[in-house]
């Protein structure tokens, strides 16, 4: 039998604290990549713009279950009965919902058709008519609850640029701030590119998934500010090399806490939407899947690798980022390095301060005796 060890995978590499992955030096791909994201979806929002629920825009929404029809037939059912520019929806495996504003018609024009379009529904469904649910929104109300929203996002914002300033520094509160910009922007760009629908619901996910993002990047800064006053005091490191050994310290961290966040969000959006068809889970599901996706992304290739652009431009971290450049090759040490380095130090710590107390001293004389 061989006597040699077999080298660790991936994963194991991952979970023994053996990765050497350069987050920092490859900072121009991730940025590229978040660069193009998000071009692409605010292109998508200039031109088609969001397709708002009817509690942003107003108006009256059908929901009706119906096992053996199509988005089709629904349409054909409700333009018959009146609507113009009806919004027709599959939720989930059998539910069809359709959206449509009659603010343009009469008050007793609107009371018969919305009683002529839940006909026509429940005749295309083969239900009865007291098996479609009907509710009706006012355009002002629709505008409030939008108002209120971006004033809750503004004060999310400015909670979490002042704590990182106080509990770290700016730099990094402005790092978790482009961050959280960032899964913003994916999050909208996705939903216009693909037509999802922006309901109440939506922006309680998104505020959720700002705070998860929030998180998982404060994590890493925690980290970060630890080897700054350890590791890099030696001098032999730049502060993005610190910050790669930081981001490696925590990615198994990152990793399991995204994973346990996205499964359970991904089982509710795929069992409990699409197959059981409960369709109420299905706007916050998908808008949590999408940012729960671009925060674990930003947490570990955008907010580090901002922070380390940025401080390795103050004067007592540019010379060592010169010292680095100049060796050619970037310092790469495992996380696993990186603990056996501290004990030792820890240790030699321990034994000097013991030598300058006197305690070794009179532990000897106890053994002798």
């Amino acid at each position: 039998m061989s006597n040699e060890t077999k080298s660790p995978g991936r994963f194991g590499r991952l979970y023994r604290g053996l990765t050497t992955i350069d987050f920092v030096g490859r900072k121009k791909l991730w940025f590229t990549l978040s660069i193009v994201v998000i071009v692409v979806g605010l292109g998508s929002l200039a031109v088609r713009g969001f397709n708002l629920g009817i509690d942003f825009k107003g108006g009256s929404t059908w929901e009706v279950l119906a096992k053996h029809s199509s988005v089709a037939q629904m349409t054909t059912a409700v333009q018959k009965a009146g609507l113009n520019q009806p919004v027709v929806q599959k939720l989930g495996s059998e539910t069809y919902q359709v959206s449509a504003d009659l603010n343009a018609f009469a008050q007793d024009k609107q009371v018969t058709v919305t009683n002529n379009v839940a006909q026509a529904m429940a005749t295309t469904a083969g239900v009865n008519f007291n098996q479609v649910s009907t509710s009706s929104i006012g355009p002002t109300w629709g505008s409030g609850i939008t108002k209120r929203a971006l004033e809750a996002l503004i004060v999310f914002f400015i909670a979490v640029v002042g704590y990182i300033s106080v509990r770290f520094e700016p730099k990094m509160a402005f790092a978790a701030f482009v961050a959280m910009v960032h899964d913003l922007l994916v999050t909208v760009g996705v939903y216009s590119l693909f037509g999802f629908q922006i309901t109440p619901d939506t922006v309680i996910a998104i505020l959720t998934i700002l705070g998860y993002s929030l998180y998982d990047t404060v994590v890493v800064f925690d980290r970060v500010r630890d080897n700054t006053s350890g590791v890099l005091k030696s001098g032999d490191m730049s502060y993005g090399e610190m910050v790669n050994l930081s981001m490696n310290q925590t990615l198994a961290r990152s990793i399991n806490t995204s994973l346990v966040a996205i499964l359970p969000v991904l089982s509710v959006l795929v069992v409990g939407a699409y197959i059981l068809g409960a369709t109420t889970l299905q706007n916050y599901g998908l808008a949590l899947f999408v940012g729960l996706l671009s925060g674990a992304y930003s947490s570990i290739f955008i907010a580090s690798p901002l922070l380390a652009l940025m401080k390795e431009r103050e004067p007592r971290f540019k010379d060592l980022a010169n010292r680095a450049h100049d060796r050619k090759e970037r310092l790469v040490m495992t996380p696993a390095a990186a603990a056996r380095l501290g004990a030792d130090g820890a240790q030699r710590q321990s034994q000097s301060s013991s030598a300058r107390s006197g305690i070794a001293p009179r532990a000897r004389k106890q053994k002798r005796r």
